[in-house]
Parts: C-alpha cells; structure tokens; sequence
C-alpha cells in the first residue's frame, strides 16, 4: 500500500506491509520472513517445495500474522507471475520482496561446465533480476515499494574457487545500484545486504572442521560466525520507512569481515 495508508507510527515498523520471500523456507530466508513477521508484516514465503512453503507459513501464522501457501521457482517466469497474482488475491498487494534463493558450488575454475556456471548464474542473478522484474511492476503501478537483494562477501571480494557464484553476487550488487537508479523516483526502493560467513546446516561442516572455516573466522573481527537471524534487523530496516531515503546501499552484515586487514 502507499506509504500515506499506514499510520505515521504503527506499532510495529512493518505492521500494515506484505511481503514476499524468494527462497523463504530455509536458512537466511527463513530467518528473515520470521524477523520480518515479528516487525508485523504479513509475509508470504516462496519455494519450490509445497511442503517447505506450508512449514514456512506456519511459523508465520504462529506469529499471529497472515500469509499464503505459495509455491514458485526464480527460474520460471510464469511460476512468479502466477505467483504474485496469487498474492494479490491473497493479501492485496505486495510492498516488500526480498530475494534470497541462491545457490553455489565450490569447484576450481578450470573445471567448470557450462552447465554449472548457466545454473548458478541463472539462480543467483537473473532469478534475482526476474523476481524484481516481475514483483517491481506491480509496486511501480502503485508507486511503492521496498527491493532487499541478498548479496555476498563475493559482492565485494573474490573467494577461492567459487567463481559463479562471485560473479553472480557482484552481478547482484550491480543490478541492486542500476535499479535504485532507475525505479527510486518513482516510489520504489532497492538495496541488498551483503551477509558475512552465517552458521546454516547445509555450511556447519565446512566452517567447523577446515582451514576454510578457520580462516573465515580469523578474517571476522567478532572472531564468531553469524547467527541467521542476526540478519533481520537489517531486512527490517531496509523494508521500513526508517529506511525512506535509503537506495542503491548494499550493506554488509559481516561481523567486520570487510573492514578485515591484519587480525593477528
């Protein structure tokens, strides 16, 4: 909804806003559609698994806020399409999306196929630019809404034999900035946060027992991993009025990591 339909001082920073989570029902996804229904959004968490988008929504209802049992794929266009009129029928409109399916694979450059590096292109960027392509023309016409992109370290760095999905982060910041440009007269907002290393299951191995890990922490002032919902707060801010003249901002969430020279 326009921001003059919400009350000056709501409540709660998000209460009166919906928002849609690509890639919501796990990890960093999942830890920010619940920190974006604890800010009082409803929040409508997308995957491709049915049975993940009906745990995910629960623990939205849970929170006492609404939501919908929405499934879609940032690889198909007609599957989001179809998705935001689900939404809109649902719940009325959509303010806030915020981009968060991605996926990498840690392989040396030099034996990568073509396959590999289309696939993780195609889901970390261009599933990226296809959701805000579709979900952004729907807020243009109503002249509101909230973009949040996940970027990466990789936005900023270069990491060890990840070179997809480097190339896809510092893709994702790109088009972050070249959309802040373009849509941020006319209403709609769009930044990204840059996550440092975040404990999930799918990563407690590698950061726990390898030289790998042992460097991430070392390079991390805090000298700890993230917790997944040390990130809401940042997906909040970005989401909320607070945030009205923020635009084209990748902000890193990184324990320091980036600011990193010497640590010992």
């Amino acid at each position: 909804m326009p921001a003059s339909d919400v009350t000056k001082s709501p409540a709660l920073p998000l209460e009166g806003r919906v928002a849609v989570v690509t890639g919501g029902t796990s990890g960093i996804g999942l830890a920010l559609v619940h920190g974006l229904a604890e800010a009082g959004a409803d929040v409508i968490p997308i995957s491709r698994k049915r049975e993940q988008v009906d745990a995910a929504a629960a623990d939205v209802e849970a929170r006492g806020k609404r939501t919908a049992r929405i499934t879609a794929d940032v690889g198909d266009r007609a599957s989001l399409e179809e998705a935001l009129d689900k939404a809109i029928c649902a719940l009325g409109g959509v303010d806030i999306l915020v981009n968060c399916a991605g996926i990498t694979k840690r392989r040396p450059t030099l034996d990568v196929s073509d396959e590999e590096w289309a696939s993780i292109l195609e889901t970390n960027l261009t599933g990226t630019w296809r959701a805000c392509q579709v979900f952004g023309r729907h807020m243009l016409e109503r002249g509101y809404g909230r973009i949040v992109n996940i970027g990466s370290l990789a936005s900023f760095v270069g990491l060890l034999e990840v070179a997809a999905y480097t190339a896809s982060k510092a893709g994702v910041a790109g088009l972050t900035r070249a959309l802040a440009v373009e849509w941020g007269s006319r209403g709609v907002n769009v930044n990204a946060i840059a996550p440092g290393v975040f404990r999930t299951a799918l990563n407690a191995d590698l950061l726990d027992g390898t030289e790998r890990g042992r460097e991430f922490k070392l390079r991390t002032p805090l000298k700890r991993f993230g917790r997944v919902e040390e990130l809401a707060g940042a997906c909040v801010f970005l989401a909320s009025e607070a945030a009205g003249f923020v635009n084209g901002e990748v902000l890193a969430v990184d324990g320091g990591f980036l600011a990193s020279g010497v640590n010992q």
